[in-house]
């Protein structure tokens, strides 16, 4: 366990492009202890993790989480409902939810509003996104992003089209949960 937690401090560290005096500046230790430390030389203190995770911009919890042996390979389920089928690509993190989305053409519907923000780019076809009054066609490779505190419906145009959305928690519900898409 602790080799994960110091293979994470270097390489969050490495990451951000910090040396070791830069770290070691931002957590109060010497460089060299955090040298220590990052290689195995000195055994890790909770103390010394928590000034360290701060200045990482992570948590404890998140530097010292035990490293999954998981499945890591999600194989998502069509959940086809409303012309929309729908896969979802995401697991285990509260608030976000990732889907694969198949939309096909549909006799209209009425716009719908809730919290949050939504996000989503093209990847086959066109779709169409009522905002209000607006409507805009979003073509494959393009992506688009709004309030949902707009009335919006999200469409194919013409044709199938699919799209990689990521919801946070009021878009999951909206989306996914309950009622027309």
């Amino acid at each position: 366990m602790e080799g994960i937690v110091r293979r994470r401090i270097r390489g969050l560290r490495i990451a951000r492009g910090w040396s070791l005096d830069a770290l070691a500046a931002r957590c109060h230790l010497s460089p060299s202890s955090l040298s220590r430390i990052e290689t195995g030389g000195r055994r890790i203190a909770l103390d010394q993790l928590v000034p360290i995770a701060q200045a990482l911009g992570t948590t404890l919890d998140q530097l010292v989480e035990p490293a999954g042996d998981d499945d890591v390979v999600i194989r998502p389920e069509p959940e086809r409902r409303h012309g929309t089928t729908t896969w979802v690509l995401s697991r285990d993190q509260p608030g976000v939810t990732v889907a694969k989305m198949r939309l096909t053409p549909q006799p209209p519907h009425e716009p719908r509003v809730h919290p949050g923000r939504e996000w989503f780019t093209v990847l086959s076809g066109v779709v169409r996104v009522q905002l209000g009054d607006r409507s805009i066609l979003v073509a494959a490779g393009q992506a688009a992003q709004f309030s949902t505190m707009v009335p919006h419906v999200i469409e194919a145009h013409e044709a199938p089209a699919e799209l990689l959305t990521i919801f946070d928690r009021d878009g999951e519900r909206a989306h996914l949960a309950d009622g027309p898409p």
